[in-house]
């Protein structure tokens, strides 16, 4: 577990993966230079880790499906080939109906649907429900607004390279990779983050913050699908909310310190007027997440 002022620049640093070591002092009452040594012993040891998210449009990954999976023999081993897969952003061990859940990212449904054919194929895996996903209602890791008409050069392109390997990336350095001058390049990073093309933020250990406890649900609705899903997307320990089609109306996930507090989220989920949780699991273990993509290359003229 973090002490106090760590928590609350892991926090900060979710918030706004890019704030600099002054804001981040200014927030928690220490000086800049002790900021900058606990911000760095996080990077470090893992805690978090700091990244850019491309907004979905931008690379043509808007298809999402999440894929209920049950196995014959070893489910560690099934988990293990399937987080090998480019197109599975995230993947878990589970205890309830299915074995595992996955979440995958393709261009469109003919490749989602390819995509999904190559998970059946996977050595061990007996059975894979899809929920196709049509609205993300909440996610705390990416963009969720929709993106505006945006124009992208090749410059810009490899800034979001750079920026989704390491979404604290000097302005000094990312200039030498560009070629442009540090006030060039911060125009740009700030223009690519504030139209919504990438999202900074710092994905956390979810056992440093206490959040020792991740579960997923699909729930069925009765009334007006997204005045429901906003009122659920609301509740506290909710990180993670998508409506669509398949066996749920809505597909989420919740975070929460312990197994009781899981319960006490779920029961709140319940509380809600016109929904019923279908199913609910229990993740054991998170095998892979990831929101990286595969951005063209786009060599830059002299470099």
């Amino acid at each position: 577990m973090l002490d106090a002022v760590d928590a609350v620049l892991v926090r900060e640093l979710q918030r706004d993966g890019r704030a600099t070591f002054q804001a981040l002092a200014d927030r928690v009452g220490l000086s800049r230079t002790a900021v900058r040594a606990r911000v760095q012993s996080l990077l470090e040891t893992g805690v978090v880790r700091v990244v850019g998210i491309v907004h979905a449009a931008v690379v043509g990954a808007e298809a999402i499906g999440h894929v209920s999976v049950t196995v014959e023999g070893s489910a560690r081993e099934v988990a293990d080939a399937v987080a090998g897969r480019p197109a599975v952003s995230f993947a878990a061990l589970t205890a309830g109906p299915h074995d595992l859940v996955v979440q995958v990212r393709t261009r469109d449904d003919a490749a989602l649907a390819a995509e999904v054919d190559g998970l059946r194929s996977v050595p061990g895996v007996r059975s894979a429900e899809v929920f196709r996903s049509i609205c993300t209602v909440r996610d705390t890791h990416a963009v969720v607004r929709e993106l505006g008409e945006v124009t992208l050069d090749d410059i810009d392109w490899r800034l979001l390279q750079e920026l989704q390997r390491d979404g604290r990336a000097p302005y000094t350095r990312l200039a030498h990779i560009i070629g442009l001058s540090q006030a060039a390049t911060r125009a740009r990073v700030v223009r690519l983050m504030r139209t919504g093309v990438i999202q900074v933020t710092g994905l956390a250990d979810p056992l440093a913050l206490g959040a020792a406890e991740l579960g997923g649900f699909g729930l069925v609705v009765t009334g007006g699908l997204r005045k429901v899903a906003d009122a659920v997307a609301a509740q506290d320990g909710v990180r993670y909310l998508a409506t669509g089609f398949g066996r749920y109306d809505i597909v989420g996930q919740a975070e929460a310190a312990s197994r009781a507090e899981l319960v006490a989220v779920l029961d709140a989920i319940r509380s809600v007027p016109g929904v019923t949780v279908r199913e609910s699991w229990h993740h054991l273990d998170v095998v892979k997440e990831s929101y990286a993509v595969e951005l063209p290359e786009r060599p830059l003229n002299g470099a």
